[in-house]
């Protein structure tokens, strides 16, 4: 699975992983539709951070389909709720 985290690069992380990413994915859209701000920020860095530690970095020059595009750390909360609703950015 190929996973693009917006303005870091393309990473190809193991199908094994999908279940996490997805219950942090869920974690994040109940986060972002309480309005919490914080818990918003913290689990949008655990998911950033588990495709990086499980994931390899595609090189730069390798054009290939994104299966998932994570947007960067910084998103505000507010551009959060366009991206984390319903059933997120990974189908359940």
């Amino acid at each position: 699975m190929i996973v693009r985290i917006m303005g870091e690069g393309q990473f190809k992380v193991p199908s094994s992983l999908l279940d996490e990413l997805n219950v942090i994915d869920n974690r994040i859209v109940g986060h972002v539709a309480k309005r919490n701000e914080r818990d918003f920020k913290k689990e949008l860095g655990n998911l950033i951070a588990s495709i990086k530690e499980n994931g390899t970095t595609l090189d730069d020059a390798e054009i290939v389909e994104s299966d998932i595009i994570v947007p960067p750390a910084d998103l505000s909360l507010e551009e959060a709720a366009g991206i984390f609703s319903g059933e997120g950015l990974i189908q359940d």
